[in-house]
């Protein structure tokens, strides 16, 4: 797949922080909203670290500076579930809404922003529906959580997977599936990221897990800059919208890509190394936090930040990095059946000939525990398998 450039410049990401800032004068959004809007307008020109809802909210204001219409629709999207898009303004007095995304320029794209009804099988297929009938268009669906995907399993395993080799269809819908295990319970942890690597063969979509907001910057804009089209299913965060660690800085906006497999920030030198931590997503923050803390040097740890198509030039060049390092394992937060441990061993075997031992839950008929304290628990004991005590 030929890569497209994604990046945005300065004064490009300026004029859409300066439109995500303001309000028109007689609008009276919530006055809570003030610190947010004032930091949206000033955040580009700041120097600080952007956080996760400015790197979404940048990626669809550059594709509507380009002319790229927007639709972007879901059960609590306008706010976000999670209280961190807040795209559309309300009045308080006259209930009159306001986006700011559509008053960046006079000449530019137009972005639609629909909260849906919790009916998640009919408003798949709906924008699933949508993505062929206007193709240029970046149409993308939020779950309220990724486990409410679940009542559209139908449109997956015969439309979204599908599609293209039995009625050479091609659609560019982007599925934003909220995934990370924080406690919430059976309902509102997993995305069933193992189905959907299951129904994956022939390039036929793309899986990925991104970690940063500079990640899903690039990831929004790619997909809607190639000169084809495939299916986009994202396990996006929760707590990470919020994590201190989880920003990205401009320069990471201005230039780079999408990066398929992040190598641990730290540079740790090969030599020093006796483990190698593998994983994807949230978890990520997780060992980072617990190996600070117990100060273990002697770990690296990658991020594999798109799971299909695997990056095998990507994953073999950390291999070979970490050569003479014997341990190399798969750290996932859902059970051993679930997540992407089945696929990634498989693939590990096949296509590297590397064996990695496995670091997570035991075996589960449910994706999470139904108690918070026991959640801690197992995730304690997740880090200490993983890097130690």
């Amino acid at each position: 797949w030929t890569p497209v450039d994604t990046s945005a410049s300065p004064d490009e990401l300026h004029e859409v922080s300066a439109a995500l800032g303001s309000s028109p004068d007689q609008h009276e959004p919530h006055r809570k909203l003030e610190r947010i809007l004032d930091y949206r307008g000033s955040a580009v020109g700041s120097g600080e670290p952007l956080d996760w809802a400015m790197g979404e909210l940048l990626a669809y204001g550059t594709l509507l500076q380009e002319g790229i219409n927007v639709r972007l629709t879901g059960e609590d999207v306008q706010r976000g579930t999670f209280s961190h898009r807040h795209s559309v303004l309300i009045d308080m007095k006259t209930g009159t809404p306001h986006i700011p995304l559509n008053e960046i320029r006079e000449t530019q794209g137009n972005i639609c922003i629909h909260n849906s009804p919790v009916t998640e099988g009919g408003c798949i297929g709906f924008e699933y529906g949508y993505s062929l009938g206007d193709p240029n268009m970046l149409v993308v669906w939020e779950a309220q959580f990724g486990d409410f995907a679940n009542a559209g399993q139908v449109f997956f395993d015969q439309f979204i997977a599908s599609a293209e080799k039995k009625w050479a269809r091609w659609s560019g819908l982007v599925l934003l599936l909220p995934h990370g295990y924080e406690g919430q319970g059976p309902e509102h942890s997993s995305a069933r990221l193992e189905r959907f690597l299951q129904l994956c063969a022939d390039n036929n979509m793309e899986v990925v897990n991104p970690t940063t907001p500079a990640q899903v910057f690039h990831m929004l804009r790619r997909q809607a800059k190639r000169d084809f089209r495939k299916p986009l299913i994202v396990m996006s965060p929760k707590s990470l919208l919020r994590h201190p660690a989880a920003r990205s800085p401009l320069s990471e906006f201005t230039n780079g890509a999408f990066q398929h497999v992040i190598d641990d920030p730290m540079q740790p030198k090969p030599e020093r190394v006796d483990r190698v931590l593998f994983c994807s997503g949230k978890v990520y923050y997780d060992l980072v936090a617990h190996r600070e803390k117990i100060d273990a040097g002697h770990t690296a740890i990658v991020r594999v930040e798109q799971l299909y198509p695997l990056p095998a030039v990507e994953i073999e060049a950390m291999l070979k990095r970490y050569d003479g390092v014997k341990k190399m394992m798969w750290v996932q937060e859902e059970p051993r059946n679930m997540g992407a441990w089945s696929y990634i061993n498989e693939q590990f075997t096949c296509c590297f000939g590397r064996t990695l031992q496995y670091i997570g839950r035991p075996e589960n008929d449910t994706p999470a525990v139904a108690s918070t304290k026991m959640h801690a628990s197992e995730q304690h004991q997740l880090l200490i398998e993983a890097i130690g005590i």
